[in-house]
This record gives structure tokens, sequence and C-alpha cells, in this order.
């Protein structure tokens, strides 16, 4: 008898195709920015109050003086509503009302807690979900395209994390916010494991139950009965110590790497130096935009045009954000190959962190800006089902698996995302990224094109090998496009009138929306046809072949 792989045993307790609830922190999570909102509401309401207070303290020259002033509104409801309240003896009914709406509010988080549950199956991950309005989502395991985990910083005060399961379709994803953090990456491990074709069962029959995770809703039960066990003569010195674990567990938390080092050899893990984060940013097209605006606040203040001020600023503040955002979000960078996909993570306070699981990435994009031309920086994008320039700007960041790197770490990033390309593709990558015309093999576009693209033509070019198609273009923004052809939607050639009398075409290759468009904007008609018979007949030759999506099936 075989024993059974390691691979097969679930990582946590949770993927047993029972209902489960979240962390028992979850509504206030979800809601903490709403209550954080009304805080603030109810505190500039009462501003008067606070600078009353404050009055007699900073400016005791101006008591007397504030107080008639301040005498004069003080009844009035709209001006000072503590005054009214006061003075109309409403006190005790007023503090009954808030003792009531906090105890709605704690009733409320608690049986939103109870109707949110979750169960991961062998077939689907599903989320039961609302008190009133009940909604019921599902996610095949087959449709998965990647399982993303971000832990914001307040939820890792908690020690929680949220978990987002990326499928095929616009609007399908799936999330479970929150988990305890350690539950969240045993979870995800579980489903990807369950989604590669390993349908492992659990250990057996007899075996002893699993280990409750930390951070699960049975840990938490577990330690709020062991704080109300009776005392004994260690008591106190136990919780202190239960105190310190806690904290140093956190702290842990906080400081440890978004990608686990045992996972994947350090040779292939791609970092970001924290000087080419700030000085890609200071070339970027946004520091452009921003001293264009700097300027036209400066120029409106000069000339006392004031309205300038207001309606510049916003946009400022907004660009700012933009910048700021793609900075931390370099920060702590780290990319590498694991047994279950492609791991990515980011992030200073508030991280995240991505699993690519293989065969899901339908089209790959190395871009060069000009400004990075001399330092060699690129950035690399992808596009994968579920994810587009049009859904939040969180999902369109996860496109970005390279912010900024040399072309070695292109080279390390894509034999990650697509496994024996840069092999296949050889010096033909070099040419593809730096070269123009005939180089490295590929077919060029004709001098003719030079009437459409005066000053890009000698850039355009394909190439098909090793059943990846390249496509080069663009001068002032450089850009690589590979398509595996085994993921390939369809293939379309397009003659407008002014190609048709150049005797040119464009070569359109389709995949999953995304960010990445594969377009070969000009080549000669004839060439076209042919790139368009091959890359049809490659194309189903390489689906039929392909097996990457049950990566795990020889496991288990």
């Amino acid at each position: 008898m075989t024993a059974k792989s390691p691979d097969a045993a679930l990582a946590t307790n949770l993927a047993d195709g029972e209902w489960h609830r979240l962390h028992p922190a979850s509504p206030l999570l979800r809601g903490g920015l709403a209550l954080l909102a009304i805080l603030g509401i109810v505190i500039a309401n009462l501003r008067e109050r606070l600078v009353e207070l404050f009055i007699p303290v900073f400016a005791p020259d101006l008591g007397d003086e504030f107080d008639q002033e301040f005498s004069r509104w003080q009844g009035d409801w709209a001006n000072d509503p503590i005054g009214g309240i006061v003075m109309n003896g409403l006190v005790g009914w007023v503090l009954l009302g808030i003792a009531v709406v906090i105890i709605g509010i704690v009733f409320g988080f608690w049986l939103s807690w109870r109707m949110h549950t979750f169960r991961i199956t062998s077939e689907a991950v599903e989320v039961r979900s609302g008190i009133l309005f009940r909604s019921h989502r599902s996610a095949r395991l087959d449709r998965i395209q990647g399982i993303n985990i971000a832990r914001p910083l307040f939820a890792r005060i908690f020690g929680a994390a949220k978990l987002d399961v990326s499928v095929a379709g616009q609007s399908g994803n799936v999330q479970l916010s929150y988990l305890g953090s350690a539950l969240a990456d045993g979870l995800r491990a579980d489903i990807l494991r369950l989604a590669s074709g390993a349908r492992a069962a659990k250990a057996g029959a007899d075996a002893p139950a699993a280990a409750v995770a930390p951070g699960s809703p049975e840990a938490a039960a577990d330690a709020a009965a062991a704080a109300t066990s009776p005392e004994g003569p260690g008591a106190d010195a136990e919780a202190r110590g239960r105190v310190g674990e806690l904290v140093n567990r956190r702290v842990g938390e906080f400081l440890a790497p978004e990608l686990d080092p045992d996972l994947a050899p350090p040779e292939s893990v791609v970092h970001i130096p924290l000087g080419r984060v700030i000085g890609s940013t200071a070339l970027g097209g946004a520091m452009i935009w921003m001293l264009v605006l700097v300027g036209v606040l400066a120029v409106g203040v000069a000339t006392r045009t004031w309205w300038v001020l207001f309606s510049f600023i916003p946009a400022l503040i907004g660009l700012v954000s933009y910048v700021w955002s793609r900075i931390t979000r370099s920060l702590r960078y780290s990319i590498a190959g694991t047994p279950d996909g492609v791991r990515i993570g980011h992030g200073l306070l508030s991280t995240a962190n991505q699993t690519l699981p293989p065969g899901r990435v339908h089209a790959v994009e190395a871009t060069q800006w000009l400004l990075w031309r001399p330092f060699g920086w690129w950035s690399v994008r992808i596009n994968i089902a579920g994810q587009s320039l049009s859904a939040s700007n969180e999902a369109a960041q996860r496109t970005v698996v390279l912010p900024v790197g040399t072309a070695d770490d292109v080279r390390r990033v894509l034999d990650l995302l697509l496994p024996g390309a840069a092999e296949a593709l050889g010096d033909s990558l070099t040419a593809g990224l730096v070269g123009r015309g005939a180089d490295g093999g590929f077919e060029p576009a004709p001098r003719r094109a030079a009437w459409l693209h005066p000053f890009s033509w000698r850039r355009i070019g394909w190439l098909e090998r090793g059943g990846v198609a390249a496509i080069r273009r663009g001068v002032l923004l450089r850009g690589l496009a590979l398509v595996p052809l085994a993921r390939l939607q369809s293939v379309a050639v397009q003659r407008g009138p002014l190609r048709r009398m150049l005797r040119l075409a464009t070569l359109r290759l389709h995949t999953v929306a995304g960010p990445v468009t594969p377009t070969l904007p000009a080549v000669d008609e004839r060439a076209a046809d042919a790139a368009f018979d091959a890359v049809a007949r490659e194309s189903i030759e390489r689906a039929a072949a392909d097996t990457t999506h049950h990566w795990g099936a020889v496991r288990g």
C-alpha cells in the first residue's frame, strides 16, 4: 500500500463541505469605516462645544467675550444640540437612546455574523449572507482564476484577512471577509488543491479530528472559554502569558513577508529596491501631470484667479493619492513560483498577495516608458479572466505583476507566468524588447507602413514560436505582448480603406478582457493571411494538448 502524498492533506478543517462562519470581528471590520464616518459627523456637529472647552485654556483673555457670544445661540437646537438637550431636561432620554442604538448595532453585528456562512466542497466555494435579503453566491472550482488575500491595516490589528476568490466572468468573484490571518493562508491552499484536480479526501473516517486553526471562530470560542474558566493559583501569570503571546504574534504578522520563503527557492524571487521604486515613480507619467497641475495652481495664485484653486486642487489631491499608492504597493514586493501557482505579494502597512494558478494567464505584456529607457526599467501586466481595467481599482491593480524591473527581471517573471516561453523565444525575447526590423526573426512591417505609423513602423513586428505569439510595437512606450496560443480566444485580420490601398492589414489576437491588447497595427496583407492560418491551426492543437488547468491531478 502506497503512502498518501502529504500534498493531499488539507491544511484546515474548513474544506469539509460543511457550513462555517467567518471571523467574529468581521461585521466590525466591514462596517468600521461607516462607524468612523458617523463619529466624524458627530464630532463636526459638536465642534463649537470642543472650541468652548479649549478657549479658556489657550486664550483666557477671550473668555468673557466668547461667553457673551456663546450665550446668544446656546439654546438654539441647530447651533448647539447639547445645550438644547440640557436646557430641556432630556439628558436621560438621550442617554437611553444612545444605549438602545449601541445595543442595536451590537445585535445587528452579531446577527450579521450568524447569517454569513460559507462552505468549501469538491466542486465550488459557496457563500450565504444577508439578514432581510438573503443571497447565495457560488464559485466553481474549475473556473477559479486566482485567489487574493488582502490584509488592511485595521484588519491586521485583529489578526484578520480578506480572501477573494476570482472566477472567470465579470463581477463573479466570491469574498470571504474576514478570516483569521493564518486560517486564510491555509484555506487558500485547500481551495487551490481542490481546484487543481486532486479531489483528495481527508485523512480517514477514524482519524482524529482536525486541529482548530488559529484565528478561526472555533479558536476564538476556545479563547473565550479559557478566559472565563475558574481562576487557579497561576491564572494571572497565565493570562499575562497569553496576552504577551498575542502581542508577539501580531508583531510577527506585521513584520512577516507576504511570500513565505519556505514555499519557493530564493533565486526565483524578484525584489524591487526602494531607490528603483522612487526613481520610476518620479520619472513616470503621473509625476509629469503633477508638475503641470502645480504650475497651473502657481499661475492661478500669482494672477489671483481663485477659481483655479477650486478646480485643480481636487485633481492634485487625487494624483498625489495615486502616486503614493503606487509607491506603497511596490514596497516589500515579491513574486515567486509555488506548487500551486505564482504568488505575488506587496504592501507595507496594508498588505496583499495573490496566487495565480497555472494555465490562468491569457496574455503578458512588458512595457517601457520613454523616461525609463536609460535605466532599462520595464513593467509587466497580464490578462486573466475576471479582472480588467473596467473593474475596481483594486482588481485592476492586480493585473500589474511587476511594477518596475530590469530586463532580467522580466525574463524571470515570464518564466513563472508562461513556463518555457522565454526558453522557446531565446534571443528573440531581447529583440522583442529593444529590437526593430527583422531582428530576432520577427516579421517586420513593410516600409509603406510609415504612411500610417511614421515613427514606430520600424518597431512593429510579430513572431510565433513554441506555442507563443509575440507582438512588438511602440516608440514612446515600447511594448512586447506575448499570448500563449493554448488560451487564445480567436484571431482576426482587418483591412480598412487606407490599408487596402497600401496592401496592409491589422492582425488582432483576441484574449479575455484586460489591459493587454495584442494587436499588430500594420503588416503586409499576405503575411497577415499566412499568420491568420498558422495561428488558428496552432491554437487548436495547443488547446487540445493543454493540461495546465489540472496542475495537481498527479497529486493525491
